[in-house]
């Protein structure tokens, strides 16, 4: 048993972005290409079950608590969004049905489902290039980057980040998330907050050390860490979403379809 859990809106708005706009019939070959992805990323990964998680129209408590929020992200296309409903039921036509809820981005219902069944010994693989998932990566959760066909593992996350896995929220929240609009300490980068939490064990050791920590970065680290809980707050993904929806109604390939004469199809 396996599910896969897409990021609706990284894999469709990336192969949106890659339909060029002079294309005639764009809206028709965004929707193909979209199928054709889902499909190869079921061939890819043999789920049991699949879910396509979506965005809430409403705001999300991180913008309603934080209105700087992604303050710089650019808007859907308005074609994109008129194609939209287009495209999720031509999803939903192969067993590829989504789910969004109200006030939660669908990052925090990715946490939710992940380790709600993670915790079961079930497998869980996350489709996104969001690095923000990489926080979940553990022995039952894999994070893939569909395009470049990457597995964003544990080594990886080394590789990119310079620590584990569960040391990410620490580092997002020291280093924060410029394509988030999260500013983190001011001038403290990756490296910088990775070495800091080699040399202090973690943020909340940064934060005890902070006042016997020398020079321009021990100014600017008790300088910045009134917002540091803040920043915490809203790098780390939910993951106690009520999704009101069961894992069963996602099964793949979905169960066949019964006609009006007791048949299947």
């Amino acid at each position: 048993m396996a599910v896969l859990l897409i990021d609706g809106l990284n894999l469709i708005r990336r192969i949106h972005a890659g339909v060029p706009d002079a294309a005639e019939e764009r809206d028709d070959g965004v929707l193909t290409a979209c199928v054709a992805s889902a499909r190869r990323a079921l061939r890819r990964h043999h789920p049991s079950h699949v879910i396509l998680v979506m965005e809430g129209e409403e705001l999300s408590w991180r913008s309603l608590e934080y209105p700087d929020y992604k303050k710089n992200r650019v808007g859907m296309p308005e074609d994109l969004r008129a194609n939209l409903p287009t495209i999720l039921s031509a999803l939903a036509g192969i067993g590829v049905n989504a789910l969004s809820a109200e006030g939660f981005e669908a990052d925090d219902l990715i946490g939710s489902i992940a380790a709600r069944t993670a915790v079961k010994g079930i497998s869980v693989v996350i489709l996104s290039t969001d690095k923000s998932f990489c926080q979940l990566v553990c022995d039952h959760i894999a994070v893939h980057d569909h395009f470049n066909d990457v597995a964003h593992d544990s080594f990886w996350i080394r590789d990119r980040f310079g620590v584990e896995p569960v040391q990410l929220v620490d580092l997002f929240s020291l280093a924060g998330d410029p394509s988030l609009g999260l500013p983190g300490i001011r001038s403290v980068g990756v490296h910088t907050a990775a070495r800091l939490l080699h040399d202090y064990g973690g943020l909340d050791g940064v934060i005890k050390a902070a006042p016997q920590i020398a020079g321009k970065l021990g100014e600017k680290l008790r300088a910045g860490l009134d917002g540091i809980a803040l920043t915490r707050r809203l790098v780390t993904l939910r993951q106690d979403v009520d999704l009101g929806a069961n894992l069963h109604d996602f099964r793949w390939p979905p169960p066949p379809t019964h006609d009006t004469k007791g048949g299947t199809s």
